[in-house]
């Protein structure tokens, strides 16, 4: 059965009280304390946890059990946390770099007048929050230091990605000639792929005793890598095409300069004509104007139905893969759940 939301959530207390019951011992007055309490609970909850959650459900795949031992449970909640954690030092800094006014439906962490620009050393703060607890629940465990690395290793991809992001479309020097479908590859690959659909299957795969040299961790990659991508290029669609009532925003790749799955293609596909268009609308805040004429180049170009056609050619490749699994390795449900959660999505 899978993890609610609410066994999630109701679990987050207790590691939010793990980091702060030690903060005394490294002379933290209480003011910090406090502080840090409300940094925490203001950037780690409040999104849909699919990251974390997932950790949990692929342990109970793995080991074939629909309620785990209490032991073992407490221990794939701190590792879905630890996923969360890391997903909220990457959206504060990501925030300051790209100069966001909300996220999850509230100010930036950095822009609420007492925070400022001390939110940089608050994300630093909140990627040291999941080193603090590894070692508290995970030091005794013989995979430690695997999932020691594999969360470095994550950091590591995930900030190289973020770098080609935003060295390539920096909001206020718009250069389509950056753009193009291999580094767009690049940019969702290593800046959503691995921390968002490999960390958590791999973190449960150690977790359940897989050795790091298994090519159970390959089989792993080699969809989730892709699925990711799909993911990431289904936020592209919807950003643009989605219903902001349903997507739950108002889409902006347009006016904020994104390298975006849509603008490569149209780039592919356009005539010098249209390619001035581009040039003279892309990356424009303001007036809405812009952004309508690059919408409806998109519709000349029938982006939409390029985007059906790969998404349908993605789907039944992913099914091809994961129907081809050797389930000695790893079990095919792991990754049907994954895809059943993220194929034709709305939102």
């Amino acid at each position: 059965m899978a993890t609610t939301y609410k066994e999630f959530v109701d679990f987050f207390p207790q590691l939010t009280e793990d980091v702060l019951s030690e903060l005394p011992a490294f002379g933290a007055s209480p003011k910090m304390i406090a502080r840090i309490k409300d940094m925490i609970e203001y950037n780690v909850l409040g999104g849909k946890m699919n990251r974390g959650l997932s950790v949990v459900d692929t342990v109970k795949i793995v080991r074939k059990e629909t309620e785990l031992p209490a032991a073992i449970n407490e221990k794939a909640m701190v590792l879905g946390w630890a996923v969360e954690w890391l997903q909220a030092f990457f959206l504060v800094a990501d925030d300051i770099m790209d100069e966001s006014s909300t996220r999850r439906g509230q100010p930036a962490w950095y822009r609420k007048p007492e925070v400022g620009i001390v939110a940089i050393n608050d994300s630093f703060i909140l990627e040291s929050c999941i080193y603090r607890l590894l070692k508290k629940y995970f030091r005794s465990e013989p995979y430690y230091i695997d999932i020691i690395e594999l969360f470095h290793e994550t950091s590591y991809q995930t900030e190289l990605g973020q770098m080609v992001d935003l060295l390539t479309a920096p909001e206020n020097d718009v250069n389509l000639d950056r753009f193009s479908i291999e580094k767009h590859r690049y940019i969702v690959e290593y800046k959503t792929s691995y921390y968002s659909f490999y960390l958590p299957v791999a973190l449960a795969l150690l977790m359940t005793g897989t050795p790091e040299e298994s090519p159970a961790f390959q089989v792993a990659k080699d969809i989730l890598i892709p699925l990711g991508v799909y993911f990431q290029i289904q936020d592209d669609y919807l950003d643009c095409y989605g219903n902001p009532a349903v997507v739950g925003k108002i889409g902006s790749d347009i006016e904020d300069n994104k390298c975006s799955w849509l603008v490569v293609q149209a780039l592919d596909r356009v005539t010098p004509k249209q390619r001035k268009l581009l040039n003279d609308n892309y990356g424009h805040k303001t007036p809405a104007v812009h952004a309508q004429r690059v919408k409806k180049l998109y519709k000349e170009l029938d982006i939409e139905k390029v985007y059906k056609t790969y998404e349908d050619k993605a789907i039944a490749e992913l099914e091809d893969r994961i129907n081809s699994i050797d389930e000695s390795l790893v079990p095919r449900q792991v990754f049907t759940a994954f895809l059943n959660k993220v194929a034709k999505r709305t939102k």
